[in-house]
């Protein structure tokens, strides 16, 4: 079978996406597949599944479209929430509950209860014990984001936020850093041989085709992303992406954030600057990288163009980054921050004195 452009991009995000079922996913593989050629014999040993199946989720697609591959699944959709109000959650998490709450942490629960009760938004507990999961988050355990041990914290929090509430007027702000040794993975699911078992075990199993390292850059602005995939990454390769990265707003003053790689303060970068005036850098302070927010567009990237992708070469794996690029471009719209430099201290502070407080506990 043959699919249109359009037809396989949208196919392939349906199955990266981590808000897409699994049998749902399984189905669009099925067709994605078919479309590139494979043998419904190759696809039916790697899915695990019958070749009626095959047969039958090819025929519902050409028949219905993507309504098709839905089946008659019992219950509802899974919740589908904007990108801005996962990173808010995220970044809640992160830190210990205001005052007035009562609360030591967060539990899934009491976080959307208070996302609903101060900011009008409305999530269920289960999507944020999802996103729990994927991040890797366990407030119940440290309750907090990372304590920095950077001496100037307190500057470089009120320096990066302020350009994020107050941007210098005409100015230009760019998120800017790299995301390493992304992973080029073929993913296949073979069926484990137990012969008429009630419940069939799957098991993933990877075959690597090698790496490349993302460039990125987000104009704080208009969210609009620059990126480029490079096999190596040093001060040379970052300091051609900045130029790269830069260059559209010529004559403008522009002012950059970044964190604490070596790559990004090499001699040739600082030469670099000094006859590049109007170009500020802003630097995160140690161990704060959550503070850039290139980050939040990576943790988008991952979970709905790579975590879930299949990759045949190196090659592929860069070209689904760039026509996700290209996608979120289309309609791409800022980030909103909404904490001030003032909350975020206020908050390390408590931490620092609940961390504090726990050790002397533990220790006497």
């Amino acid at each position: 079978m043959e699919l249109s452009v359009e037809q396989a991009a949208v196919l392939r995000e349906l199955v990266n996406s981590p808000d897409v079922p699994a049998d749902i996913a399984t189905r669009g593989r099925i067709v994605l597949w078919s479309s590139e050629g494979r043998r419904r014999k190759d696809i039916a040993e790697l899915l695990g599944v019958s070749l009626p199946t095959v047969d039958r989720w090819k025929r519902r697609y050409v028949e219905l479209g993507l309504a098709g591959l839905e089946g008659d699944r019992p219950g509802g959709a899974r919740e589908q929430v904007p990108a801005r109000v996962r990173a808010r959650v995220i970044a809640l998490t992160r830190m210990t509950p205001p005052d007035g709450t009562g609360l030591s942490h967060w539990s899934t629960r009491e976080l959307a209860k208070y996302l609903r009760r101060t900011e009008n938004i409305t999530v269920s507990w289960h999507y944020i014990a999802r996103i729990w999961r994927e991040e890797n988050l366990k407030p119940h355990r440290s309750g907090t984001f990372k304590l920095s041990k950077d001496p100037a914290f307190a500057a470089k929090v009120a320096d990066v936020i302020g350009l994020y509430l107050a941007p210098p007027g005409g100015a230009v702000v760019l998120s800017i850093d790299e995301k390493t040794q992304i992973q080029a993975l073929d993913r296949t699911q073979p069926v484990l041989p137990v012969a008429f078992a009630a419940s069939e075990k799957r098991t993933a199993d990877y075959v690597r085709h090698g790496t490349t390292n993302l460039f990125a850059a987000l104009n704080v602005t208009t969210g609009e992303v620059l990126g480029e995939c490079k096999p190596t990454r040093n001060g040379k390769d970052f300091l051609a992406f900045l130029k790269k990265a830069v260059k559209p707003h010529a004559g403008k003053d522009i002012h950059v954030v970044l964190d604490n790689l070596s790559t990004h303060t090499t001699p040739e970068v600082r030469e670099w600057l000094a006859k590049n005036p109007h170009i500020h850098f802003h630097f995160t302070p140690v161990g704060s990288s959550w503070l850039n927010q290139i980050e939040i567009w990576f943790g988008i990237l991952t979970r709905q163009s790579i975590r879930r992708g299949t990759f045949s070469s190196v090659n592929v794996l860069i070209k689904q980054i760039r026509d996700y690029i290209s996608s979120w471009n289309a309609t791409a719209k800022p980030f909103t921050w909404t904490a001030t430099a003032g909350e975020v201290l206020a908050k390390v502070k408590l931490v620092a004195t609940n961390v504090k407080k726990l050790v002397n506990n533990n220790s006497n």
